[in-house]
């Protein structure tokens, strides 16, 4: 797998998309990933708003907020202030973008039509955080074109035990190398370019392709009881 992050210009709120993506990209090969972080997405959707606003647009953003703290479920996920952020915002908050899933689906037309490419995958990517663990890693918000999901239950492992529970995450997979590559700063590199990526191509993508209900969730048992655990000593 091949990974190139694309240095731009500063994107513009409102801008065309598709076109700025095409100020960079001449053309993508066959069988590519494009990932794009979800801050330009959220800008040429408008999605801002100000920032003495913030805990406002927090709860109305969020589908479960929980009191006195800056975490949130949005889109399924569990995430800090419901995704909003100010980093690179110019002195406004962004919001996550409307629809993730429905923004890569129309990118990813746009660029097969504009590049003459057939079989393309779009990511729409942001950072998220491991549980107990320091630094961002990405996350995968929407996407469009491949397979969410590499199943591996029902196979054998190298010493023939049968797998019961092994699936791969593969936009999250993805989104956390692209994220590495565009950096957290003021890199100014929205895009990256995923080639030979082990993904398999679709028409169609399920945006329930990667939930789980919170009690199938394998941290559910910990989160549930965090607050009644004795502390090891």
């Amino acid at each position: 797998m091949q990974i190139k992050a694309i240095k731009t210009r500063v994107f513009k709120e409102r801008e065309n998309l598709t076109d700025f993506i095409l100020e960079y990209t001449e053309a993508i090969p066959e069988k590519s990933v494009f990932a794009i972080t979800s801050k330009i997405v959220s800008l040429a959707e408008g999605r801002t708003a100000p920032i003495k606003k913030r805990e406002f647009f927090i709860r109305k953003e969020s589908t479960f907020f929980l009191p006195n703290s800056w975490f949130s479920i949005k889109n399924n996920l569990i995430m800090p202030a419901a995704g909003i952020d100010e980093s690179n915002g110019n002195g406004k908050l962004v919001l996550l973008p409307r629809d993730s899933y429905k923004s890569a689906e129309t990118i990813r037309k746009s660029l097969k039509r504009k590049l003459k490419v057939k079989q393309l995958g779009v990511l729409i990517t942001d950072s998220g955080f491991l549980p107990l663990r320091k630094g961002a890693v990405g996350i995968a918000l929407g996407y469009a074109g491949f397979e969410g999901i590499k199943n591996y239950i029902g196979q054998k492992d190298i010493f023939g035990r049968k797998l019961k529970y092994s699936r791969t995450n593969i936009p999250d997979s993805l989104a956390t190398a692209a994220v590495l590559e565009m950096g957290e700063g003021n890199e100014q590199r929205p895009l990256v370019l995923i080639t030979k990526a082990p993904v398999i191509f679709t028409e169609k993508v399920s945006k329930k392709e990667l939930q789980i209900s919170p009690k199938r969730d394998i941290f559910y048992p910990l989160l549930k009881n965090l607050r009644n655990a004795k502390k090891k000593r």
